[in-house]
């Protein structure tokens, strides 16, 4: 049964191919995933590794915790399963009022405001 690994403090520079080659020399990876952001494109320091058997995640977690990794320290350890959450806000759309503009002064009134 596959196994799947957080490893974090990655590099910038480390891609999927970096990562899923670096833990192929434990074991069989699966696949190999560094998590970008979903605007810039740029890592967000973090991945996941999934690694065949048990044994080679194991393997893996000794070969990799706390050792360099193009340049950083990394921490590996067995993944959690991703928590419920709840629900993000919406903030725009129509969900009624208006929060928009910069309300200036009458302009007709014959004042100047500066």
């Amino acid at each position: 049964m596959n196994k799947k690994l957080y490893v974090g403090g990655l590099s910038f520079q480390t891609t999927d191919d970096t990562l899923g080659q670096a833990f192929a020399q434990a074991g069989t990876v699966v696949s190999a995933v560094v998590i970008k952001d979903k605007f810039s494109g740029r890592s967000k320091g973090f991945g996941f590794v999934e690694m065949a058997t048990d044994e080679e995640a194991k393997a893996a977690i000794a070969m990799w915790n706390d050792k360099d990794l193009d340049g950083r320290t990394v921490k590996v350890n067995e993944a959690r399963p991703m928590e419920d959450r709840p629900p993000r806000r919406d903030f725009g759309g129509n969900s009624g009022g208006s929060r928009g503009g910069f309300g200036g002064g009458n302009r007709s009134s014959g004042g100047s405001r500066y």
